[in-house]
């Protein structure tokens, strides 16, 4: 089961309480459904209690004793929690989790290269309808217009342009506007110390997003390094390594398939954890006007996916089976959100490296 699932899930349990008088609420149009937070438990959790206490009239606790039942009872929640105030930490089965999540991964990206590529007889591009949008784009900003005010400068005009794109991810559209000294700004990151042209666009960009805004950017040839000591690096090489494997399995004669991947699999637990919070970490990007939060979460991907890596193909004269076709699948989706992430930062993914 996927956040999107999840939510949609989360607003069921809802109706069904208000529709067994349990509860006197108006349905909300949307659940939040995130990574649990410090003193959280389980896949995920949701403030869904809290929201509803007040309209209830009942405390966050009582209003989650309500729902935690109606979770339960749901297909692929292996429990329910109830934490803090009133926030609910759902435990979802392994096995259904990790199929439902690689499958929403990569059926966004082959409909959005169907999409980028299909047109009609006239020339025109074709129908949009039932599609699946690319892993982590949700709607949460449809409408609403953000101003970007910006200082004329290189590092506050990469972000801007960066946001751009994180934000239309998330349905919304950003306006960026240049503001003369003096001028009220809303994005005024830390300029850089120096010139990052000569370092190359990917590694000029990297750059001036990894570190937040308040950080004062290094340009150095650091970025350049092809060694395990820069992120960016390990970003694009996990990239091309995914891309690497399912090369390989192709002259095996297999291809990936989502499935079961045991969580004693040397990192697949860590990597569906990161895979699972790529949503979250877009979502918090466009909100915050963070690239930096996209950027460290690509790191923190990459390097499960890289510890992960070696136990997807075949070895010595083992035969694929189920179990590789499900690791390569889960390869690949770590490729798909890598390339993703770096094209929303406007840096390439290239396959080889």
């Amino acid at each position: 089961m996927t956040p999107v699932e999840l939510s949609r899930t989360v607003l069921r349990a809802v109706r069904c309480a208000v529709d067994e008088g349990e509860l006197s609420v108006a349905v909300p149009v949307r659940a939040v459904v995130t990574p649990p937070g410090p003193g959280g438990c389980g896949d995920y959790a949701t403030n869904i209690a809290l929201q509803l206490a007040r309209p209830a009239g009942r405390p966050p606790r009582q209003v989650a004793e309500i729902l935690r039942p109606h979770l339960s009872r749901t297909a692929g929640v292996a429990g329910v929690e109830i934490t803090g105030p009133g926030f609910l930490n759902i435990h979802l089965e392994a096995a259904t989790a990790t199929i439902a999540l690689v499958r929403e991964i990569l059926d966004g990206h082959a409909n959005g290269h169907a999409i980028d590529s299909g047109h009609d007889s006239h020339g025109s591009h074709g129908s949009h309808e039932n599609h699946t949008t690319p892993y982590g784009h949700t709607p949460t900003l449809t409408g609403q217009v953000i101003p970007l005010r910006i200082p004329y400068d290189i590092r506050a005009e990469v972000v801007a342009d960066s946001l751009v794109r994180i934000v239309a991810s998330q349905g919304g559209r950003a306006e960026v506007h240049h503001v003369r000294a003096g001028e009220a700004v809303t994005l005024r990151p830390v300029p850089a110390p120096e010139d990052p042209a000569p370092l190359g666009a990917d590694a000029a960009r990297w750059a001036l997003l990894h570190p937040a805004a308040h950080d004062r950017p290094r340009i150095t040839a650091d970025h350049l390094a092809q060694r395990e000591s820069n992120p960016l690096f390990r970003v694009r090489y996990a990239h091309a390594r995914a891309r690497a494997l399912t090369r390989c399995a192709a002259r095996l004669g297999f291809h990936g398939e989502p499935g079961a991947v045991p969580v004693d699999v040397p990192g697949a637990e860590v990597l569906v954890r990161e895979l699972a919070g790529y949503p979250h970490a877009l979502s918090a990007a466009a909100a915050q006007h963070a690239p930096d939060r996209l950027a460290r979460h690509l790191v923190a991907t990459a390097d499960a996916f890289l510890a992960f890596q070696h136990t997807v193909l075949p070895l010595g004269d083992e035969k694929p089976s189920a179990a590789h076709r499900a690791r390569l699948a889960l390869a690949e989706a770590a490729g798909t959100v890598l390339a993703g992430g770096l094209a929303l930062l406007g840096i390439s993914a290239p396959d080889y490296l």
